[in-house]
Order: structure tokens, then sequence, then C-alpha cells
């Protein structure tokens, strides 16, 4: 005898119905953990800032600015580095790794490159700019620490 109130009902669920494709809902929503979110915000937010900087380096897509160069001559000035070597690895390294941390790609490789970038800026360029190079430093140890998440290339690829 049954002491529930209501009878045992077993639902027949079309393979195409409502309830179906809500289901699918739910398991694609659960895959975007938390984490994902939150690395994928971090991610394209950090990768603007320095996209932006290196567009400000570049004449076209190619060519490093006059421009560029100078600012690491006379306002930069870094120690143990000719200022044309530096202006070029800048310039490099700030087109290629916000465009790995956007894809998802080697991830913690390229956060670990622009954490030690702000680092350089902080120490030998703008000493001052500390609470704007804390905010980045934030936002990259969270990705070098943790990871691209789910949407990522380094997740389909199986990179950890």
């Amino acid at each position: 005898m049954n002491t529930t109130p209501f009878p045992q009902v077993t639902p027949t669920v079309s393979a195409t119905g409502p309830r179906h494709w809500l289901g699918r809902l739910a398991d694609a929503l659960a895959w975007l953990t938390p984490h994902s979110l939150l690395a994928l915000v971090n991610r394209v937010g950090i990768a603007a800032i320095f996209w932006m900087s290196a567009r400000t380096k570049v004449e076209g897509w190619f060519t490093i600015s006059d421009s560029a160069y100078l600012l690491f001559r006379e306002e930069y000035k870094l120690p143990l580095l000719p200022p044309e070597l530096a202006a070029q690895m800048a310039t490099v390294a700030e087109h290629v790794f916000p465009v790995l941390l956007v894809l998802g790609l080697c991830t913690r490789l390229s956060a670990l490159a622009l954490l030690g970038m702000t680092l350089v800026i902080q120490v030998f360029v703008y000493p001052d700019a500390w609470p704007t190079h804390l905010s980045w430093a934030g936002l990259l140890l969270y990705i070098a620490g943790r990871g691209a998440g789910n949407i990522s290339l380094d997740r389909v690829l199986g990179i950890r």
C-alpha cells in the first residue's frame, strides 16, 4: 500500500520537448561555474588594458612608432636593456599575451608574463601608480593561480 499522498507517476519525456531542452540548458549553465565566468571577465579585462597600450606603440599593425622608441629612451629609461630592445619586447608582449589570455591559451604563462611587466612598470617606470598596478596584479594573480576556467582553449586542449 502506497502511503504517500500523491500517486507515483513516471513521466515520459520527449527527446525534443521543452522539458528536454530545459534540462540541456540547465546542464550547460552548470558547466559555467562561478570561477569560469570570473576568470573570463578577468582575462578579457586585463587583456584589454595591455592591448590598448600595445596599440599606442605601433603605426599600422607591424611598425613600432618613433614615439614608442622615444618614450622608452626619454621617459621609461629601464635599466639593463637598451631602449630600442625594451620597446620592441614590450610591444610584442603587449600584443601576444593579451590575445592568448582572451583565447584562454597558455593562460597561466601569459598572466605571469604580464604580471612581470606590471612589476617592471611599477618598480622602474611609475612607482607612484601602485593602486592601478595593484588592481592589475590582483586580476593576473587570480588567473595565474586558478587558471582559465571552462571557457578557454586550455580546457579544450587539456592544458593545465
